[in-house]
């Protein structure tokens, strides 16, 4: 299976780009559209992580700027009824920590905000996500936040739902109380949450 290419940039449209490999051989490659944006003009060098989806009628190749990112490609279209299309377009909105803090907070309302996923296809997702990042380990990775914070951050959000408030308009702003004081409890973090959506809303 392929798995890395290296070689200079031929040809790019709205989707993919071509890469020519020094043998010259050229491979179309399916990009996000960041990395879409970042490439370079024509015959510059370029080199991608690739994953290749085999379907009935066609070979494609999906690229990516790390491992990280397409080891979370794969992730995401292990999902049930989750095709290339829409990991990509995960992985184009977030990179591999953030969603895995997105999993581990189980933040809806992120997920919502790709095109193309409502909240019932999100809700699945982060069932099916939770249940392998728990598998493989890839909790205790996610960056910058302890622990104590997660759990802090769960309890504190519901304690937010549970008082009226969205989890929408709560979470990134409970998210940003515990980023200034992660040492924060459940009681402290919610006390701080209340006066910053009164702030907010003011």
């Amino acid at each position: 299976m392929i798995a890395f290419l290296t070689g200079t940039l031929a040809a790019m449209d709205e989707r993919t780009c071509t890469l020519l490999t020094p043998g010259g051989v050229g491979y179309e490659i399916q990009l996000a559209a960041k990395s879409l944006a970042s490439l370079p003009q024509r015959g510059g060098e370029i080199c991608f992580h690739v994953h290749l989806v085999v379907r009935e009628d066609a070979l494609e190749l999906f690229g990516f700027e790390s491992r990280e990112e397409r080891d979370a490609f794969r992730t995401l279209i292990s999902i049930s009824g989750f095709g290339p299309r829409k990991a990509q377009a995960v992985i184009n909105q977030y990179t591999p920590e953030e969603l895995t803090r997105i999993v581990v907070e189980e933040d809806v309302a992120a997920l919502t905000r790709i095109s193309g996923i409502g909240k019932k296809t999100a809700q699945q997702m982060l069932l099916e996500l939770r249940f392998k990042l728990d598998k493989k380990g890839h909790e205790a990775h996610l960056a910058g936040t302890p622990q104590q914070s997660r759990g802090v951050f769960k309890d504190a959000l519901a304690g937010l739902v549970n008082l009226g408030y969205s989890e929408e308009e709560a979470a990134p702003i409970l998210r940003g109380v515990l980023e200034k004081e992660p040492d924060l409890d459940v009681a402290a973090a919610l006390r701080k949450a209340l006066q910053a959506i009164a702030r907010a809303r003011s």
